[in-house]
């Protein structure tokens, strides 16, 4: 069985990025440091998972949808035990939560972040899922 184990996201501060992270997801910083292009990327997950914010020497901002763009980023969902909880971090953090809906077998809200990136947020009611 595979399993995904980080994705690699351009942002314009990953520093910032990594600290609403930490706030919001109680995720911790598992690396940082400089990397290709002159740039520079923080890990920030669990001890499994994680995503890689990174920033480009000269970064370029996207022009279109990503849902319209082949190869394009969509979402990132991430999975809580506490939606409500999460939610208010999430506004505390300065993002507004929308699209919330309750379905089989969860519930589920999204945000964009300050970096255009959707996130799906998602509690499920089946802790096997």
């Amino acid at each position: 069985m595979a399993r995904l184990e980080h994705a690699n996201v351009t942002v314009s501060d990953p520093a910032s990025t990594a600290a609403w992270m930490r706030n919001v997801f109680n995720w911790t910083i598992r690396w940082q440091g400089d990397a290709i292009a002159d740039g520079h990327t923080i890990h920030v997950g669990d001890p499994d998972t994680y995503l890689a914010l990174y920033r480009p020497a000269k970064p370029a901002h996207a022009g279109t949808s990503s849902y319209d763009t082949v190869g394009g980023l969509n979402h990132v969902g991430v999975v809580v035990d506490d939606l409500d909880a999460t939610e208010a971090r999430v506004r505390k953090a300065g993002f507004l939560p929308k699209n919330h809906a309750d379905y089989e077998p969860g519930r589920r809200f999204y945000f964009e972040d300050d970096n255009g990136i959707e996130f799906e947020v998602v509690n499920y009611d089946d802790k096997s899922v």
